[in-house]
């Protein structure tokens, strides 16, 4: 059996998926590429091409965020993927997934969509 939280989460879910899907349809970067959104335990990943070569140079898919639902604080957490040694680091966290997305949209540091 899970842990609490995972037996707690609503996420993943298809609608949620979806609308994540839906909202990243409207990023500023990279719009020429379309990204994936996977469900995962407790939230979703999201894979994209690499259409810069900057992470793979064959232009191969790459992770580009990772959201985790936290049950417990009902808070989402956003995570970034550290190519160079391939960890996950925490980016921020987020009263509402529709204000995590926009952050993600919008990306002015060019962290998420490289």
């Amino acid at each position: 059996m899970g842990t609490a939280e995972s037996v707690l989460s609503p996420h993943p879910n298809d609608v949620d998926r979806k609308r994540i899907e839906r909202t990243l349809s409207r990023r500023r970067r990279y719009r020429y590429v379309s990204p994936e959104v996977y469900q995962v335990e407790n939230g979703y990943q999201i894979r994209s091409p690499c259409c810069s070569r900057n992470i793979d140079k064959s232009g191969g898919v790459i992770d580009i965020a990772w959201l985790e639902f936290a049950a417990q604080t009902h808070t989402w957490r956003l995570y970034r993927k550290e190519h160079s040694n391939g960890q996950w680091c925490l980016y921020g966290e987020f009263k509402a997934l529709a204000e995590l997305l926009q952050s993600l949209n919008q990306d002015s540091e060019r962290i998420f969509w490289q």
